[in-house]
């Protein structure tokens, strides 16, 4: 009899062992919490972290979890998860992995250290839960595709936050099952999300399927089961979001398997959505072949279809007047980075959003679908760029692999660099030298909350 497939993923989650992971993945787990760190404090002085941590003062819990910029306190663990979950995601500047779905899997740390923390685990319990969080996230976006369905990638992350979390309150078998089935049943995230003029929301939607996770987990600690099977049931996950689907594997399923997939994503090298990667790349190529912004007749950006409809395809891509909808705009990105040369978190600001020269490039540009290049995704993210010249001349320029994907690594220099750059405005190099040299030694902690601990006290008067 085949086993339902929250029942094998409990199973997994609850039986992968620290002792069962390679070094690599174990390296790695420690790079993408420091570059989720990174995140975290480029995201400090932003709106909404402030309003999740206002609703993170106004609960103390006895077995709870810290928030980043709440010192000492310890608020209910799917509070915590919100709230460091918006911090970590709210820049569009953590990693990626892109398949038939894309998703940010180190969105899952949100979950993994808050639960972590309220259980009382170590620092290989966290890397364990990572791995098992990825993999969980990453399997299921390489089985079927949501967003076509009207549903959010974010949807997967009720599963993976579930199991990580239910691993790590020490959940097994019936219960750490139904933490997926009181996960997945009522956290069905409408793409909506993402279309259109973006809201602050874009930053918190996987923030919110953490709590959510967390929660269920809790859920399912005290005894409460929930609608089963999740996944095959008549009118379950296969019949009403995604269709039926198979994962081939999950790493470390079977003794030697170290083909985990925390290893195929990729780190962002420039805060912007990551299909716009490599075309601001191309971009910072061009750009030193120009004279002036003022010789470019026009711009076309051939892209592939997931760019497209993602980023490339609605009205407001052209004229944005929210950070999130300009870090989430292909013609406005490759604009940015063409007439600055750089794209950073100011280039989002609201001087930027106003600035007439620069979106006056932006209505230059029109995008492109072009089958050739989507045939090579998702393995790449191929953006072609032509500026066409006063005079005739054409520029032309073409990356598939921009700095950070999974082709082209970036550096453990460098992503310290990115964390150092973000938290310079934040927390002295000292404060920042104790907490890279904790993350690189993960393995060694056993207190989470002495990591978190690190991170500056936000005032209650500072909210706004």
């Amino acid at each position: 009899m085949t086993l339902p497939l929250a029942a094998r993923l409990s199973a997994y989650a609850s039986s992968l062992q620290f002792e069962q992971l390679d070094e690599r993945t174990i390296h790695e787990v420690r790079r993408r919490l420091i570059d989720s760190f990174a995140c975290a404090l480029g995201a400090w002085p932003a709106g909404a972290p402030n309003v999740a941590r206002a609703l993170c003062r106004r609960v103390t819990s006895s077995q709870g979890a810290f928030y980043l910029g709440g010192g000492s306190h310890a608020t209910s663990p799917d509070l915590a998860a919100f709230a460091n979950g918006i911090l970590f995601r709210y820049l569009d500047f953590n990693d990626t992995y892109l398949s038939l779905e894309p998703a940010h899997p180190s969105d899952n740390f949100a979950a993994v250290l808050a639960a972590a923390q309220a259980a009382g685990r170590s620092g290989r319990d966290v890397i364990v839960a990572a791995v098992i969080a990825y993999e969980i996230q990453c399997r299921l976006c390489d089985a079927a595709s949501i967003r076509k369905n009207g549903w959010d990638h974010v949807t997967y992350g009720a599963f993976s936050t579930s199991s990580a979390a239910g691993r790590l309150f020490g959940l097994e078998g019936d219960r750490l099952t139904h933490a997926l089935n009181l996960a997945g049943t009522p956290n069905i995230t409408l793409r909506q999300t993402r279309a259109g003029e973006l809201s602050e929301w874009k930053g918190c939607a996987f923030a919110n399927a953490s709590r959510n996770g967390v929660f269920a987990a809790m859920l399912a600690a005290e005894g409460l089961t929930g609608p089963a099977p999740i996944f095959e049931g008549e009118m379950g996950f296969w019949k009403q979001v995604s269709g039926p689907f198979t994962l081939e594997k999950l790493g470390g399923e079977k003794p030697g398997d170290v083909d985990f997939m925390i290893n195929k994503t990729s780190i962002k090298f420039w805060p912007a959505e990551y299909h716009s990667q490599s075309a601001i790349h191309a971009a910072l190529e061009l750009r030193p072949q120009l004279a002036s912004i003022d010789q470019i007749e026009s711009i076309d950006i051939h892209s592939f279809d997931a760019a497209v409809d993602i980023i490339g395809k609605d009205p407001e891509k052209w004229r944005p007047k929210t950070r999130e909808t300009a870090d989430h705009s292909l013609p406005y990105c490759f604009a940015v980075a063409l007439m600055e040369g750089d794209v950073t978190l100011s280039s989002f600001d609201e001087q930027h959003l106003r600035d007439e020269r620069l979106l006056g490039l932006v209505a230059k540009i029109k995008v492109l679908r072009d089958s050739s290049l989507t045939a090579r995704y998702p393995r790449g993210i191929p953006n072609r760029i032509t500026l066409h010249l006063t005079g005739g001349k054409t520029l032309i320029a073409e990356n598939e692999f921009p700095r950070g994907h999974d082709q082209n690594p970036m550096s453990d220099a460098e992503v310290e660099a990115k964390f150092r750059r973000t938290a310079s405005t934040v927390i002295s190099s000292s404060t920042a030298d104790r907490i890279l040299e904790t993350c690189w030694q993960l393995e060694k902690l056993t207190d989470i909350g002495g990591l978190l601990e690190l991170f500056p006290t936000i005032s209650p008067t500072r909210n706004a």
